[in-house]
């Protein structure tokens, strides 16, 4: 049986940086996501992850979208780099896949270090050489699943549960009420404070906030992957409150999501 998680669990996966930390300790995190259809997935997930507390980010994607990250955060870093942590495939088509960003993929995906696996990526989930926890919708938990879409809305429990057991990773089926489930049977849900985060872009900002709590954690997670459940569930909370301050009761941007995660973590931490 699934355990409810919510803001009073999330609340000891925050790190707060000491006074001898420094953006390296902070976490790095690694991002091979956007396309030249789909630019801004990548300066969703950037905007995210550097709103929820990672140390640095390193982007690595096609022209425009760097451009977007760089004019979007001058601060994000283009260069490769040593990382704690990848978020792989949001923005992304595997069916329209170049040559470049396979070989991008490649090279995250061989790097033992703890992976999240979005939407363009989902097809490399068995190629990753570190832990993995993957980011799907209905739609897509479906297609890994070999089933129809209505079979996941009619069990999402118990299809998040079969696709970790047959894919040996984490799965967080993301939805108003979010399902996590681990190889090992760890079982969590979390529902979204408000409906209105059903909106364009809300999916890569998940991805990007549970980057940043990947690349935090990474050592730990490498110790225990299941740790990979807590955090996915940890990232869905601050998800749901950053777009339930952003609403105040009606529709919002999922920039503004972003720009109301640091409240949310202060007010979680106090």
């Amino acid at each position: 049986m699934a355990a409810s998680f919510d803001a009073a669990n999330a609340r000891q996966w925050i790190a707060v940086p000491g006074p001898d930390d420094d953006k390296y300790s902070r976490g790095v995190l690694g991002f091979v996501t956007g396309s030249s259809r789909y630019p801004g997935a990548a300066v969703l997930g950037v905007e995210a992850a550097l709103h929820a507390g990672v140390g640095m980010v390193r982007y690595l994607g096609p022209g425009r979208a760097t451009r977007l990250v760089l004019q979007r955060r001058p601060e994000a870093v283009t260069a490769a780099g040593r990382v704690q942590a990848w978020v792989l495939g949001s923005g992304q088509d595997a069916a329209e896949r170049d040559d470049p960003t396979a070989e991008l993929l490649d090279r995250a995906l061989a790097q033992p270090v703890p992976c999240v696996i979005d939407s363009g990526a989902l097809d490399r989930v068995r190629d990753a050489a570190g832990p993995v926890v993957i980011t799907p919708h209905a739609g897509e938990l479906a297609g890994l699943l070999g089933i129809e879409r209505d079979d996941v809305r009619a069990d999402p429990s118990g299809c998040a549960a079969r696709a970790a057991d047959e894919l040996g990773v984490t799965v967080l089926l993301k939805g108003h009420q979010s399902f996590i489930a681990t190889p090992a049977g760890v079982r969590f849900t979390v529902t979204a404070p408000t409906t209105w985060l059903s909106t364009a872009g809300s999916g890569d900002a998940l991805a990007g906030i549970l980057g940043a709590l990947v690349a935090t954690h990474s050592a730990a997670v490498l110790d225990d992957a299941d740790l990979l459940a807590e955090l996915a569930a940890t990232a869905c909370v601050l998800h749901g409150l950053a777009g339930e301050r952003a609403s105040g009761g009606g529709p919002f941007t999922v920039l503004d999501l972003c720009a109301q995660l640091p409240a949310v973590i202060a007010s979680l931490v106090e």
